[in-house]
């Protein structure tokens, strides 16, 4: 069967950990783009204050706040998607805890916390929401990470989840296409993203955790993934700089290996800019937050030649083959001297004559 995606202006999106960060950005560029949106979080209050804000801009939100790790949560939240709006067009799963800490450091209890929002409460609210548009069609689109083909030191609990995430996730697209559902399922692949991420890890080093460079606005992901809830796309990949890593760097392990290693200690994944008060160790129990962009101010790409480049491929390849042509052209076109002529040009320069 087809997948047919309605405009953005005419879709229901559910979100899944709305309250900062990626997903918070994605809320207001949905809304603004005139799709109702249903929000989810562990954090009400954070909730409360975007509702308000879409709709103080005339835009329909609303909330349901919850930790999507509980079991029964996707369906409580799918349930009040139907009960406001009668209707899911898109679901996006963005929830997911972290941890900064050699593997050693990580008790059993952390780990399976980081599965257990990142991994499972992603598949549960995927298979609720897989069911749910089969009836009608429309997008699926989960949060993976470039991450989930490169691991990096001191953030393995993270790297294992997002590497779940992205086998569940083709999983599910090849079953769905396999019995015919008018279902698009897309897998967005962040690179280092500017959120409080860090701020919200469980951090376990000697001073205040960061993402290494290079750093992209958050605002560069929420464009994905409205983009991803209009077409149908398998993979978008956010930032050139995450195309090494999810790309070449399968090629290349042990060279990748080696680069990770001098890239991934502690001096790039650590700064002296401490977490917001109130926002550091969400790990277990909501903490607060409400922005999209962390408190480090770190400088940060707000262009992506390569999203763009996915996004719209054949444009790209008719802009770079005319290009190619636009320079074999001139290079045919050059005037070629002869020789007798070239010959005394260079009597001329070597005589100072010139």
């Amino acid at each position: 069967m087809t997948v047919s995606l309605k405009p953005l202006s005419d879709q229901v999106m559910v979100i899944v950990g709305a309250s900062s960060g990626i997903g918070l950005a994605t809320a207001r560029r949905a809304a603004a783009a005139g799709a109702k949106v249903v929000l989810a979080a562990r954090n009400n209050e954070a909730l409360d204050e975007v509702v308000v804000a879409i709709r103080n801009k005339g835009g329909q939100a609303t909330a349901v706040d919850l930790d999507i790790a509980d079991e029964g949560a996707a369906e409580k939240l799918l349930a009040h998607a139907l009960e406001s709006f009668g209707r899911v067009d898109s679901w996006v799963n963005d929830a997911a805890a972290a941890m900064y800490a050699r593997l050693e450091q990580v008790s059993i209890e952390e780990h399976r916390r980081v599965f257990d929002v990142g991994y499972f409460g992603l598949v549960e609210a995927s298979l609720v929401a897989a069911r749910h548009l089969r009836a009608n069609g429309g997008a699926l689109i989960n949060i993976g990470s470039v991450l989930s083909n490169r691991a990096i030191p001191l953030q393995g609990p993270y790297c294992a989840m997002k590497a779940a995430v992205m086998q569940f996730t083709d999983t599910l697209r090849m079953e769905l296409e396999q019995e015919g559902a008018p279902v698009s399922v897309t897998l967005i692949k962040p690179a280092a993203i500017d959120t409080m991420y860090p701020e919200h890890a469980r951090n376990k080093l000697d001073n205040p955790a960061r993402l290494p460079q290079p750093l992209y606005d958050a605002e560069l992901v929420a464009k994905a993934i409205c983009f991803a809830a209009t077409h149908k796309r398998r993979t978008l990949i956010v930032g050139g700089g995450g195309l090494g890593i999810s790309a070449l760097a399968p090629l290349m392990p042990r060279i990748a290996d080696k680069g990770m290693e001098l890239v991934g200690g502690e001096a790039s994944q650590t700064t002296t800019v401490p977490p917001a008060p109130g926002t550091s160790d969400n790990l277990f129990e909501a903490r607060n937050d409400g922005r999209v962009e962390g408190n480090q101010e770190p400088f940060k790409r707000r262009t992506s030649m390569f999203l763009e480049a996915q996004m719209h491929p054949v444009a790209t390849a008719a802009i770079v083959g005319g290009v190619a042509a636009a320079s074999a052209f001139l290079w045919t076109r050059r005037p070629v001297e002869d020789v007798g002529t070239a010959e005394a040009r260079r009597r001329i320069r070597a005589a100072g004559m010139s």
